[in-house]
């Protein structure tokens, strides 16, 4: 007869139980979609969507696109209250964090229009 993961973590003393089950909420933490995300962060898309001044039709929709510009995500992110970060991991060295990308420089990029002198 098979067993299954419940039944096992069922026979566990209390102590161990608990120990797997942090591990598991670290674990299943690491990786969350948007929409996840926003759950755990206790938000609504209506909450979302006012922190974003947008419509919830369009959290709706950002939460299921899969390719997002980083400048979108990182307004998501920050109206979770959260900061993004971009680490680019490689084989043969330690993961490095990257800087400039997709911040919100806009006040100091100048915008490629010319101003008329009054």
């Amino acid at each position: 007869m098979a067993t299954n993961v419940d039944d096992k973590i069922k026979k566990l003393r209390p102590l161990q139980r608990k120990k797997v089950e942090t591990r598991a909420a670290e674990l299943i933490a690491e990786e969350m979609t948007l929409r996840e995300l926003r759950h755990a962060r206790k938000l609504t898309q209506v909450r979302m969507a006012k922190k974003l001044g947008i419509t919830q039709d369009s959290v709706s929709r950002l939460e299921q696109r899969s390719d997002l510009l980083l400048s979108t995500l990182r307004k998501t992110i920050e109206a979770m209250g959260g900061n993004l970060s971009l680490v680019a991991q490689f084989p043969d060295r330690e993961p490095v964090m990257l800087s400039g990308i997709a911040e919100d420089d806009s006040e100091s990029k100048p915008t490629g229009r010319r101003h008329a002198l009054a």
